[in-house]
């Protein structure tokens, strides 16, 4: 009787409030497809993307040096370059932390606070903010971690909804994840989101780029934001796409492998990081029998100190960049020794301008104008276009601007 009641007071012709369409403003969602090289759109098998990036812009878009997944995650977010934001690699030390290693695992703020991300200064200006995966988004960003457990926090900034990284959570449940936040009554919901896949890497590291199965993982996460743009197409929730990729993938095998220890006495030096590149440090006292070994012309690989690195890898002022570093030609690794049996695959990590390394960028949505393909840019760049979108006024002091967008942006 209470329903009839209250229908009975809706005037002819009208709808109850509750049954009228919500009239919902564009909401921002950035898109990580980890090691999406631009020319996988080609194998046909994208039909999702191929669309949104009709309907917009694409572009290959150049990854910040070096070229790995959580330097140029951070960058993206932050607009700042590795050497000044922080993470200046996968694995990294800092001599004010003696005895501790940075990993892709590690969610203490010190290692995170030389630059703030782009939902730190959304949720400062009262812009909500939600992350399904991104790395950095479960820091709080800007506080303090106790030494003595239980590690207490103090003080920081994270999205207001963020989820810890599972690879085990799939697809689905992470397109259904972002759904349910958009969901939400108006006051609750998120106006920036980031969601984050990790199968396009992960085939690519395993079975090499051009291999079948990394092109089923391409298909698969087209499949997946296919779901996503249906379910909100389905709830009438207007939304401006960035998607984008850290990197790209070259194809690696153990026949193109630099041993280290064949280039000098492993007396002389430890490594920090090895692959495309190798950081290492000199032990006590061996500088000059190291650099007699490592600084000499090399088969396939160039190493020099870090202040002499070339200028155009923006690389090398940042204290947590070790003494030493080596990078090999596109297709090489560089590893601690030979290998002891044969291997094909795909790595990342190479010099940021080789093609092999350039990553995927699409933006689409109600304020993006079909402008087709942009030139080449940096990923720098798109920290300044997240704020643009999200209604932020222009960062200060970043590496990045909106220049790339500033013709196709719809004011």
């Amino acid at each position: 009787m209470a329903a009839l009641s209250l229908n009975g007071c809706v005037a002819p012709g009208e709808r109850p409030a509750a049954m009228a369409a919500e009239r919902r403003a564009p909401v921002t969602i950035l898109v990580s497809i980890d090691g999406f090289r631009p020319d996988y759109r080609s194998r046909g098998v994208t039909p999702t993307l191929d669309a949104l990036a009709a309907a917009g812009v694409s572009a290959a878009m150049r990854p910040s040096f070096p070229s790995k997944t959580f330097p140029n995650h951070w960058t993206i977010v932050t607009g700042l370059r590795p050497d000044r934001n922080g993470i200046v690699a996968n694995k990294m030390e800092d001599a004010r932390r003696p005895g501790e290693t940075f990993t892709m695992a590690s969610d203490d703020p010190f290692w995170w606070n030389e630059a703030t991300p782009i939902w730190v200064d959304a949720e400062r200006a009262g812009i909500r903010s939600a992350t399904m995966f991104w790395p950095g988004s479960n820091v709080a960003v800007g506080g303090a971690r106790a030494e003595a457990w239980p590690h207490a926090l103090t003080g920081g900034v994270r999205p207001h909804d963020w989820q810890q990284y599972n690879e085990a959570i799939s697809p689905e449940q992470r397109v259904n994840a972002v759904l349910d936040l958009l969901r939400r009554p108006e006051g609750i919901r998120p106006k920036f989101l980031t969601l984050y896949y990790e199968a396009v890497d992960t085939a690519g590291h395993e079975h090499g780029p051009d291999a079948a199965e990394t092109t089923a993982a391409v298909a698969g996460v087209d499949r997946s934001i296919g779901q996503l743009v249906a379910g909100l197409r389905a709830m009438g929730q207007p939304v401006n796409f960035v998607i984008v990729a850290d990197h790209g993938m070259a194809a690696t095998s153990s026949t193109r492998t630099i041993a280290l220890d064949r280039v000098a006495d492993p007396a002389d030096y430890r490594i920090v990081e090895n692959g495309p590149y190798a950081s290492l440090a000199a032990m006590p006292g061996r500088e000059r029998a190291l650099e007699s070994r490592l600084l000499r012309p090399q088969d396939h690989m160039t190493c020099w100190r870090k202040a002499d690195i070339p200028a155009r890898f923006a690389y090398g002022r940042n204290p947590r960049v070790p003494p030493y570093l080596c990078l090999a030609e596109v297709g090489w690794t560089i590893e601690k020794t030979a290998p002891k049996a044969e291997d094909h695959g795909g790595a990342h990590g190479y010099d940021n301008a080789a093609p092999e390394m350039a990553a995927l960028f699409i933006a689409s949505g109600p304020a993006i104008r079909n402008a087709g393909t942009l030139a080449p840019f940096d990923n720098v760049d798109v920290n300044p276009l997240l704020r643009d979108l999200i209604g932020l006024p222009p960062a200060t002091g970043i590496d990045g601007d909106d220049a790339p967008f500033r013709t196709i942006l719809k004011r």
